[in-house]
This record gives C-alpha cells, sequence and structure tokens, in this order.
C-alpha cells in the first residue's frame, strides 16, 4: 500500500455523504423483493441479491444495515425496519448452537439497538432495553458453550466444521463473549458450575493469535510475519495442534485476505474491550500484560502484513498466493484492478480491514505510540477514500449491492462471473455492504465529534 498522509476524516466527507445516499435506496429496494422464505441474503448475481446456504450468517447485516443508516442520517424509517425485523427474525441466531457467527448476527441488530438507546438515539425503554440486553446475554453463552479445549491450557470457539476447526473469522464473533460479559453473564455448565465468558474470550484470542496467525519464527516454510491462516485443525484425541487448513482460501500455506481482515479488526476492538475490563479480572487469567501484549502483537503483525501486501490504493486480491496473480506482474505497485483476467479482488476485505486499521492507529496513539498509530490510522483512510468512489461504489439504482467486486468463496466457484470475464466481478455481498456503511459510520461520527463506537458502548 501507499498509504497517502495527507488526508483526514473531513477529507472523506462528501463521499461518506454520497455512500449514504445511495445505501438509502439499495436497503429499502432489497427489504421491498426479499422473501425470507428465500433464506438469508449473501451475495449478488447480475445485480440483484441471492442467497446461498452454508451457514445463516449474513442475516444480522441486512438488518444491521437499516440502523446503520439511521444512526448516520437519523432517517426514522430505518430504525423502525431495523428494529421491527430483529423483533420478527433474529431470535433463531441468539439461541443457533451450530454456527461461530454469533457476533455477526447478533451484535449487528440487538447490539445496534441497544448502544442506539443508550446514547439517547431512540426513546428509552427499560423493558425494551433488558430484551435486548437479554438476546445479548443468551448470544454470548451460547457462542461460548461451542467449546474445544487445546493440549496447552487454552480452547476455542470451534467453527462449523466441527470440534477439530478453528477458523480466523470467529476472532471478530468474539464481540458476543465480551459485551455478555459486560453486562454480568456467564455460562452455566454441568453441576451449576459459572464459565466465565471473559476467560474464553481471552483463551480463544491466545489460541487464535498463536495458532492462525505467523511470526516469522520459522514454525513452517511459509511462516511470514502477519500472515494468517483461514483454518487451524486440531486433533480431538489429545488436542494438539495438527495442521493448517482453509476453506476460502487458495491454500493453506498462502492468505485469504478476508481472513486477514477479520483478524485485524478482531483483534483491535478486542485490544479497545481489555482495556475497559479492570485489573481484578485480569488476575486468574494471566495478568494484563500478557494478555494485551499477545493481542497487540497479532493486531500489528497482521495489519502490517496487509499493508505490504496489498496493491498501492489499499483494495487486495482475493488471496495473496492466488496463482494467477503471477501474470499480473508487478501488481502491487500500481491500483488494484478488478476487471483484469486473472485473479478477482476483494473489496469486503478492504472495509473489514480498514476499520480496524483505524481502531488500531487509534489504540496505539492513546498508549503512547503515535508515529505507529497515525501510520495505521491514515492506512485506513487510504482503504477508505478508495473504497467509497468508484469503481467501487455501486451508483447504478438497478444494482441492489452498495460496495463492488466482492468475492464470497472462489475455492467453490459461487461468485458471479459476467459474460466475457474469467472472473467474478462487479458483485456485492452483504457483509462487504455493512461493514462499508460500519466503516463510514466511525468516520463520520470521527468528522462530527459523536460518541466513539464500540461494540460494548
Amino acid at each position: 500500500m501507499k498509504i497517502h498522509y495527507g488526508i483526514d476524516p473531513a477529507c472523506l466527507s462528501t463521499k461518506i455523504e454520497r455512500l449514504f445516499e445511495l445505501s438509502y435506496k439499495k436497503i429499502l429496494s432489497l427489504e421491498k423483493i426479499w422473501d425470507p422464505a428465500w433464506g438469508t441474503p449473501v451475495f449478488t448475481v447480475q445485480g440483484r441479491y441471492t442467497t446461498r446456504g452454508w451457514t445463516e450468517w449474513t442475516q444480522g447485516f441486512q438488518y444491521g444495515m437499516a440502523l446503520l443508516q439511521f444512526d448516520a442520517t437519523g432517517e426514522r424509517p430505518f430504525l423502525e425496519l431495523g428494529r421491527a425485523r430483529t423483533v420478527e427474525r433474529m431470535a433463531p441466531h441468539v439461541s443457533h448452537t451450530g454456527v461461530h457467527d454469533h457476533g455477526f448476527n447478533n451484535i449487528s441488530t440487538y447490539g445496534h439497538l441497544r448502544r442506539l438507546m443508550r446514547e439517547g438515539r431512540m426513546e428509552a425503554n427499560e423493558w425494551e432495553l433488558r430484551f435486548y440486553e437479554l438476546a445479548l446475554k443468551i448470544s454470548g453463552a451460547v457462542q461460548a458453550a461451542r467449546w474445544s479445549s487445546t493440549a496447552d491450557g487454552l480452547g476455542y470457539i470451534y467453527s462449523f466444521n466441527g470440534p477439530h476447526s478453528l477458523f480466523v473469522d470467529t476472532i471478530r464473533s468474539l464481540r458476543s463473549l465480551g459485551l455478555a460479559h459486560r453486562l454480568g453473564h456467564v455460562l452455566m455448565s454441568e453441576g451449576d458450575q459459572p464459565v466465565s465468558l471473559l476467560e474464553r474470550l481471552i483463551q480463544h484470542g491466545r489460541t487464535t493469535a498463536r495458532y492462525n496467525i505467523y511470526y516469522g519464527r520459522g514454525r513452517d516454510a511459509y511462516d511470514t510475519r502477519g500472515r494468517t491462516v483461514h483454518e487451524a485443525i486440531f486433533n480431538r484425541n489429545d488436542g494438539r495442534f495438527r495442521c493448517p487448513s482453509t476453506q476460502q482460501g487458495y491454500s493453506p500455506f498462502s492468505t485469504w485476505t478476508r481472513g486477514l481482515a477479520w483478524a485485524i479488526t478482531g483483534f483491535a476492538e478486542q485490544l479497545e474491550f481489555l482495556d475497559t475490563v479492570s485489573e481484578a479480572e485480569f488476575e486468574s487469567l494471566g495478568g494484563r500484560s500478557t494478555i494485551v501484549a499477545e493481542f497487540q502483537e497479532a493486531a500489528q503483525a497482521t495489519a502490517d502484513f496487509y499493508i505490504h501486501n496489498t496493491p498501492v490504493d489499499g483494495i487486495p486480491y482475493w488471496d495473496t498466493g492466488a496463482p494467477g496473480l503471477a501474470r499480473l506482474g508487478d501488481y502491487l505497485n500500481r491500483p488494484a484492478d478488478p476487471f483484469n483476467g486473472h485473479e478477482p479482488v476483494d473489496s469486503s476485505a478492504a472495509g473489514i480491514a480498514a476499520q480496524g486499521l483505524l481502531r488500531l492507529g487509534k489504540y496505539l496513539s492513546a498508549k503512547g505510540k503515535p508515529d505507529e498509530g497515525h501510520g495505521y490510522y491514515q492506512a485506513g483512510l487510504t482503504i477508505a477514500a478508495t473504497l467509497f468512489d468508484e469503481p467501487y461504489l455501486s451508483t447504478r439504482d438497478e444494482h441492489q449491492g452498495l460496495i463492488l467486486h466482492s468475492v464470497y468463496h472462489r475455492p467453490n466457484g459461487w461468485d458471479s462471473i459476467p459474460e466475457g470475464s474469467r472472473i467474478p466481478q462487479g458483485e456485492s455481498s452483504m457483509w462487504g455492504d455493512y461493514h462499508a456503511l460500519e466503516l463510514a459510520l466511525l468516520l463520520r461520527r470521527e468528522i462530527q465529534g459523536g460518541p466513539y463506537p464500540t461494540f460494548f458502548s
């Protein structure tokens, strides 16, 4: 990446306002045509949202976008839309025992509604607030119950692949545990034994940092600092780590860039959260300094890898080892090309990573490391400046997506390839659109001096 140091959030004001103007129509367009009997909208095909059954992890983004739209613009119909659909349709996600996605679905709906009420953006109602908080407590406990222990005394929330599988994505679902803990909740286990959600959050984060992230210490022949692996595999007989794997990346020894982005943002958010945890709560968990140092090392390593392995404009290709990249020449030293004939970019990875870079930058600056913090913060702004403009911003009314050139599952061939192209291009995803709005709201709050939004606000 070529980080632009001459821009600040205010420089993006026009682009951000245009983004919310476009999202106004697109949110309503999807709501008008979508039948819940079809399942959950996942990605677009020829500009129209469609579904793809794997796990239902994107419905919270659909209704969360309406809440973000209200948050940014104050347009009341979007609050009513997000609130009504959350109450009507999100309950199954709260008690869903089969997925690792609680932080995606439930923080994006119940979590936003709680935050908006606590900020005074919507009318106060004690019982409604309790309803949201009960949903968030249950969500955090259900997520924490999906647990496998490891031989080194830690453990992880296992993916939908089964108890042997740790996904890097899940680092951002830790928000469900963090908020439930903040609300005073625990997971009740056999014999009425309480299980600390904070302890499981920290253990999962440390396991992810150790086994899904590389640090250039010779772990294997492809150990490059900051590289991530989508899936870590463990032997369930003894809890020992066995090998890296992947579901959506090119190989276990390359880096799927959306997984990299999840790691950057997930660890950055958890650093913000851990900064609010009392010293007493850390005493039985290994001490604040050790835990924070491990989370911070993971956040900075992945952020550095993203910066060093992404084209100059901040938009990554879908995997750093994708074989067609060799045909693109010196692709890192020019802007990403979503229309090339060899490998697709993934704009959704850019939107996710940008928020993490901004949060990490602010965190480090507040901790007395302004030089490091400023670099990450400006990298986040650089990405946003590219993402919130064409050819990534979807400006046609007939296209239901907001951010173009998102990729879902390249190895499975699920992404739409337009006629005349050899690669996916021109389509959107529910998570790409949602995270673009989340990023835009964060920057809009910065510009206007509003409250800094966190999942635990």
